[in-house]
C-alpha cells in the first residue's frame, strides 16, 4: 500500500463521506443498473425494485470509498482529484476504509436477503473487481489496467437484470459486453489530456507507457467493436427496433469522433485536445443515451 497520507486531519461533514463514493460516477452506475432491471423479461415489486437498485448504488459507493482510501497518496500527487477528502485531510484513512467496508458489506447482505443470493453474489464479485483487482493489482502495473479492469464498471445491468429475473441470460452478458468495450476509449480519451498527471504519480496509463500514437490506435479499435456490439441484442432478439436505430446512430457518432481522435496528431504543447475531450464528453452521453433507448424500447414493446 502507497505510504500514509501527511495532510492535516480536519473535522468531515456528510458531504466528504457522500464524495468518497464518487457521486458522478454513481450516476452512471445507478442508471445502467436501473435499465438492466427495467429491460428484464419480469417485473418485480417496486420497494424490490428500489431495494436493488440502492443495493447496487450502495455498493458501487463503498467499492469507491475504498479505492480512494488505498489511492489516497496517488490523488493527492494528481492536479484532478486532489481536492478529495482524503488527500485534503477532511477524512481519515482508516474511516474511509471501514467506511467503504460497512457499505460493501451492507450492500451484499440486504441484496442477498432481499433480493436473492445470485445477484447478491454478482454484486460482491463486482466491488472485489473494482476495489481489490482492479485498484490495488491491475491499475499500478499494467498499461492494460482499464481493458481488464473494464469490467468492474460492467456490472450494474448484469446485475439489475438477474435482480428482476432470477438468472443469467445472454441480453445482460451483451449489456456487460457493451459497457466492457465503451470502457477503453472512455478512460482512454481522457488519460490523452490528463496524461501528465498520471506519469507525475508513476501509474502505467497507455499513453504514458506506449505513448499517444498506441492509444489513439486502440481507441479507433474498440469503437469498431463497440459498434456492432451495440447492436447485437436488437439482432439477436433481445430489444426491438427502437434501440437497434439508436444504437447504430448513437454508435456511428462515437466511431466519428474517435476517428477523429485516433487519426490525428497533436500539434504542439500548446494543443488543448480538443476532439479528445470532445470524445470523452460523449462518451458519458453515449452510455446514458444507449441504454434510455434499451428502456424506451421495452416500455413500446410493453
Amino acid at each position: 500500500m502507497t505510504a500514509t497520507t501527511t495532510a492535516k486531519h480536519i473535522p468531515a461533514d456528510w458531504r466528504d463521506f457522500f464524495a468518497l463514493t464518487k457521486p458522478r460516477v454513481m450516476s452512471l452506475v445507478i442508471f445502467t443498473g436501473l435499465c438492466g432491471l427495467i429491460a428484464a423479461p419480469e417485473r418485480i415489486h417496486p420497494v424490490l425494485a428500489f431495494t436493488a437498485i440502492l443495493c447496487i448504488a450502495v455498493g458501487a459507493g463503498g467499492a469507491a470509498a475504498l479505492n480512494q482510501w488505498w489511492e489516497a497518496d496517488l490523488d493527492a500527487g494528481m492536479k484532478r482529484t486532489a481536492a478529495r477528502p482524503l488527500p485534503t485531510g477532511r477524512i481519515g484513512r482508516t474511516d474511509a476504509r471501514d467506511f467503504g467496508v460497512a457499505l460493501s458489506v451492507g450492500s451484499v447482505l440486504l441484496m442477498g436477503l432481499a433480493i436473492g443470493w445470485l445477484a447478491a453474489g454478482i454484486l460482491a464479485v463486482s466491488i472485489v473487481y473494482y476495489a481489490v483487482v482492479y485498484t490495488i493489482w491491475l491499475k499500478p502495473r499494467t498499461p492494460q489496467n482499464i481493458v481488464i479492469g473494464g469490467g468492474a464498471g460492467a456490472f450494474p445491468p448484469l446485475i439489475g437484470w438477474v435482480a428482476a429475473t432470477g438468472q443469467i441470460t445472454l441480453m445482460p452478458v451483451l449489456l456487460f459486453a457493451i459497457i466492457f468495450f465503451w470502457t477503453p476509449p472512455h478512460f482512454w480519451s481522457l488519460a490523452l489530456f490528463v496524461q501528465s498527471d498520471y506519469a507525475k504519480v508513476g501509474i502505467p496509463m497507455l499513453p504514458v507507457v506506449a505513448g499517444e500514437k498506441v492509444t489513439r490506435r486502440q481507441i479507433l479499435i474498440y469503437a469498431v467493436l463497440l459498434l456492432p456490439l451495440s447492436v447485437l441484442p436488437w439482432w439477436v432478439g433481445g430489444a426491438g427496433m427502437v434501440y437497434g436505430a439508436s444504437a447504430f446512430a448513437l454508435s456511428l457518432l462515437f466511431l466519428a469522433l474517435s476517428l477523429r481522435v485516433g487519426l490525428r496528431e497533436r500539434t504542439g504543447p500548446d494543443d488543448r485536445m480538443k476532439p479528445e475531450k470532445q470524445l470523452f464528453a460523449y462518451s458519458v452521453l453515449y452510455l446514458f443515451a444507449l441504454f434510455a433507448a434499451l428502456v424506451v424500447d421495452r416500455l413500446v414493446g410493453a
